[in-house]
């Protein structure tokens, strides 16, 4: 088994760091705002489509993201991005109008991007195969605990509406400048011509592992539609702020809790067989749930179960689509990666909203229950052409 030398040891601890920060805003934000909103008398649509602004603010970015991260490098890209985030989140509290936060969540979400895309990439660049899930587990894993810790902090806005954004800010600063103890590194050159050009980059990574991008399209999804619209859903239906932001939590622990076990899983069993499982068990778990939804105590224990297997997703999908991708390709991949995300992400919103305008007397969960059950069928039913084989021998 390949180790990791000293200095990248300590890079992937910065990057852990940082992006634990990373989800720690965004835990935050979205039901906050959702919240703030909501007491405002703001339409649930249009506290939908203002969450939009975070993931249409990665789509913008995403064609142009990948060219300047080959040329400058990890570094740079993530040095950027946090200092837009930053400013962003501090800028909330200058002006409450449903127009001005649209735009700061869109210059976040460019911001982030740029953040997680280099992270990401640098992270899946330098770790062995034998190792790739459970690194990629803790990247996950960081990002889900700080997402996990984000809704705990909406309570904050009882004291001061611009509170929360302020505290979140300054915590991604203290992250921001640990970037600079890294050593810049660029990807892999690209070999072959075949593969010059952005748009030939793109087709060549979707035809080898489209079905790897599934999995982040569902925790896109999942992601903002619990996290934006379940929060207006729950207070219609007279759950107080305090105990939804402990169901909100309740999802991101779970997620915490079996990150790692499940990236280690999918390097023994493999990562398909892994995340269709997942998935089935976890619209399961919140088709169940949606029975017992006016308890806050017993959709908050469900809403744990739930995260344990769906929460990893996002980083069983990114290994998943490392395992199929050359790896000169691997920019591209994390990319087309985070794109999904960024659509899935900018679906939740809208049509979670739409959905508990349309369907006064339908649970909000029998919506994810469906969306879960039918990619988790698609995977089953799909198998990739050239998986590389996995690790079998004791790590």
């Amino acid at each position: 088994m390949q180790q990791f030398t000293a200095l990248e040891s300590r890079r992937f601890k910065i990057l852990v760091i940082i992006v634990s920060i990373s989800g720690f805003s965004q835990g935050m934000l979205l039901p906050l705002i959702s919240v703030i909103f909501e007491q405002d008398g703001v339409s649930a649509t249009l506290n939908g489509l203002s969450a939009t602004g975070l993931y249409i603010g990665t789509l913008l970015i995403s064609p142009f993201i990948e060219p300047p991260l080959r040329k400058y490098g990890y570094k740079p890209m993530i040095v950027i991005g946090g200092l837009i985030v930053i400013v962003s989140l501090l800028l909330f509290p200058l002006w409450k109008s449903v127009a001005f936060w649209f735009v700061l969540r869109l210059l976040i979400g460019i911001g982030d991007h740029a953040l997680h895309f280099s992270t990401q990439t640098w992270i899946t660049s330098f770790s062995p195969q034998d190792r790739l899930g459970r690194n990629i587990a803790i990247y996950g894993l960081s990002f889900g605990l700080g997402f996990a810790v984000g809704p705990l902090f909406v309570q904050l806005v009882e004291i001061f509406e611009g509170l929360p954004f302020i505290v979140s800010g300054l915590l991604c600063l203290c992250a921001w400048v640990l970037v600079f103890f890294l050593k810049n590194e660029k990807p892999e050159t690209i070999s072959s011509s075949t593969v010059n050009g952005t748009w030939k980059r793109f087709g060549a990574t979707f035809a080898v592992a489209w079905i790897a991008f599934i999995p982040p399209f569902s925790y896109g999804f999942l992601e903002s539609s619990l996290n934006a619209i379940y929060p207006v859903y729950a207070l219609r239906n007279s759950i107080e702020i305090s105990h939804l932001s402990y169901i909100l939590a309740a999802f991101s622990i779970g997620g915490v809790a079996s990150q790692l076990p499940l990236g280690m899983l999918s390097d023994r069993l493999g990562r398909r067989q892994v995340l269709y499982s997942m998935l089935g068990l976890g619209a399961c778990t919140f088709g169940a749930a949606s029975f017992f939804e006016t308890s806050a105590i017993v959709v908050g224990a469900f809403f744990f179960i739930a995260g344990t297997f769906v929460g990893s997703t996002f980083s069983l999908g990114i290994a998943y689509m490392t395992d199929l991708t050359p790896k000169e390709l691997l920019p591209t991949g994390n990319l087309i990666c985070g794109i999904f995300f960024s659509l899935g992400s900018l679906s939740g919103p809208f049509f979670g909203g739409l959905f508990i305008q349309l369907f006064e007397g339908v649970s909000f969960l029998i919506l994810i229950a469906i969306l879960l059950g039918v990619l988790a069928i698609l995977i089953f039913f799909t198998k990739s052409k050239n998986p590389i084989h996995f690790v079998t021998d004791k790590m």
